[in-house]
């Protein structure tokens, strides 16, 4: 899949060290993924979570959130947000 932005994650591994190879990894296995539906995507992203027409991801022992829109017939990833368990549980981001 295209992932659309990497730009967020690196803006956000640079604000948290600590979460650079988690959001890599990520990154790495949706690049080689070709998923096509939800379901598919769970088997890759079991922790992974459809929130009204968003995706929520679980990354890094649940320290972080990403939140993006996926659209299988084009296999394209937006990244919308990339968050701190703490700053998720806010709820600003669905505004």
């Amino acid at each position: 899949m295209h992932v659309i932005t990497r730009k967020r994650l690196n803006e956000f591994a640079d604000r948290h060290p600590g979460t650079r190879s988690a959001l890599a990894h990520w990154y790495r296995l949706m690049k080689r993924g070709m998923f096509q539906s939800f379901p598919h995507l769970r088997e890759s992203f079991p922790g992974a979570d459809l929130v009204g027409k968003l995706t929520v991801f679980n990354i890094g022992g649940n320290k972080v959130r990403l939140i993006a829109a996926l659209h299988y017939n084009r296999q394209k990833v937006y990244i919308r947000a990339v968050l701190t368990h703490a700053e998720y549980d806010t709820g600003t981001w669905k505004q």
